[in-house]
């Protein structure tokens, strides 16, 4: 079993790639065949099969087979993982242009 540290790897690795980034912008609207998937984009279907693997073994889409048709979705909370920690990178610097901007505004205004 993964540890959360390497779980988090697969998923900021399998998000670096653009092609996967914009898979999951499309699965966020709803799930899709693979065939839906591999319309709009520029490559063959094993390379999206590829890169939906990827995604699979990072957990962030799961995939059914009914008959010929394999559909994916989005994993349930796929990405939240990811988000809590880019939220804690954030906060601070946050902070420290808040008290920047606060320091700005209180200092004496030359004329």
């Amino acid at each position: 079993m993964l540890n959360h540290g390497e779980r988090m790897d697969r998923v900021f690795h399998a998000l670096a790639d653009s092609t996967r980034r914009a898979m999951v912008e499309r699965l966020v609207q709803s799930p899709a065949s693979v065939s839906q998937l591999a319309e709009p984009l520029p490559m063959s279907l094993p390379a999206v099969l590829q890169h939906l693997a990827v995604l699979e073994e990072a957990g962030i889409v799961v995939s059914e087979k009914v008959g010929r048709v394999r559909t994916v979705q989005l994993a349930p909370d796929a990405l939240s993982g990811a988000g809590a920690w880019i939220g804690r990178q954030r906060l601070p610097a946050e902070r420290r242009l808040d008290r920047l901007g606060d320091h700005l505004n209180t200092s004496p205004q030359e004329t």
